[in-house]
């Protein structure tokens, strides 16, 4: 199948993928409870006929495209979660459901994910192969709704995984390419310092928890500067530091928790060893006690690099070379990963961002949007990249 024919249908089907978005968009649906969302998409998918519909959780849809040929099986998945966000945008189409919104594109992924789906199902006397469409649900929320997938068997027998995120920091009309290790590890951890409350005018009468507190803070940053090699990819981040409440009251605890974010598994394992150390050597030093909480999120996304090497050779024939963008792993999280235990894969961007239409918000902000352009540019990469891969 020529990629001039491929793009001419994702043209064709640019209206109703983008009517799709705004749909899902308006309706936004949180992690585990995207009931109308799964019904949307299994709507959808049954009017294209050729589809082999399934609902493997309660919450995910899987749609199989048999080709009349023999050959490998490719699967392609797109999210479908909101976010707890109270939407700030003021367009038709904005959330209608309050504290909920698409703020990280999964309402565009579907669309992607449709729109493919779409053209595809009536190309399958051309199809050599399976292509298995992957709806999944719960992304934003651990341990996510990729695993579950797995475990019900969604990836039997697929031989290539792939898939796709909008992504605002790119400019529209570029796509983002990583070979191996793309997106970390997210990992979660809890602190609690338990000193002593008292009065704040006498404090040799207490174990001050928040001074305690705040150097374990100042010392986990010795961690990524001291303990680990300058060129591992590590962050250990404090995002929250809670006690007290009044300005003359010395707490008798300090709660903090916080990420860490790594590639490498012994390092990944490491990490705690090296933060629970800390604490209880400061703890112990001035009479405290400690709570010490950790729990491992998501595996890192690691780019299997032959399939990577036909997504970033779908970049340059489809757009050209100037539109492929060569990106450094980055930090954030994504369980993608749990497809890849399965088989060979790879993730990448579609750029989604336009400071010329004001699409400038960052992802997770209550005034995030997409370049509607971008989701053409999706749909032309997964319908040109499922050809190649399974040639």
């Amino acid at each position: 199948m020529s990629a001039e024919t491929l793009n001419r249908t994702a043209e064709e089907a640019r209206e109703d993928v983008i009517g799709w978005r705004r749909h899902l968009h308006e309706h936004p649906e949180l992690s585990f409870e995207e009931e109308k969302t799964a019904q949307f998409v299994y709507d959808t998918l049954e009017s294209f006929g050729n589809l082999e519909l399934s609902r493997p959780t309660k919450t995910s849809v899987v749609a199989r495209l048999i080709g009349s040929k023999a050959g490998k099986t490719l699967a392609i998945r797109a999210d479908m979660d909101a976010l707890p966000i109270q939407e700030e945008n003021t367009f038709e189409f904005a959330s209608k459901n309050p504290g909920v919104m698409h703020a990280c594109g999964h309402d565009g992924h579907t669309a992607m994910l449709l729109g493919t789906a779409k053209v595809l199902s009536g190309m399958k006397d051309q199809i050599q192969g399976e292509i298995r469409f992957l709806f999944q649900h719960a992304e934003e929320l651990y341990p996510g709704g990729a695993q579950e997938m797995v475990n019900a068997g969604v990836m039997d027998g697929v031989d290539m995984v792939i898939g796709c995120h909008l992504w605002s920091p790119i400019e529209i009309g570029k796509v983002g390419v990583a070979y191996g290790p793309m997106m970390a590890a997210p990992d979660t951890f809890w602190i609690t310092i338990k000193g002593k409350g008292g009065h704040a005018a006498l404090p040799q009468q207490t174990i001050d928890s928040i001074a305690i507190g705040a150097q374990v803070v100042t010392n986990i940053q010795h961690i990524v500067a001291r303990n680990t090699d300058p060129l591992d990819n590590l962050v250990v981040s404090i995002t929250q530091f809670n006690g007290g409440s009044a300005h003359n009251i010395m707490p008798g605890s300090v709660e903090m928790c916080g990420t860490v974010r790594s590639f490498d598994a012994k390092l990944r394992a490491a990490v705690p060893q090296l933060m629970e150390r800390i604490v209880k050597g400061i703890t112990e030093a001035h009479g405290a006690e400690y709570v010490f909480k950790y729990e491992n999120g998501y595996r890192p996304v690691i780019n299997n690099n032959e399939v990577t090497r036909i997504i970033e050779a779908t970049v340059i024939e489809v757009f050209g070379k100037e539109a492929l963008d060569l990106m450094k792993p980055n930090m954030g999280g994504e369980d993608f990963s749990a497809f890849q235990q399965k088989a060979p894969g790879a993730y990448f961007y579609i750029g989604a961002g336009n400071p010329d239409k004001g699409i400038i918000h960052p992802h997770h902000h209550a005034l995030f949007t997409i370049d509607e352009d971008a989701l053409e540019i999706g749909v032309k990469m997964f319908l040109n990249a499922a050809f190649k891969l399974l040639a």
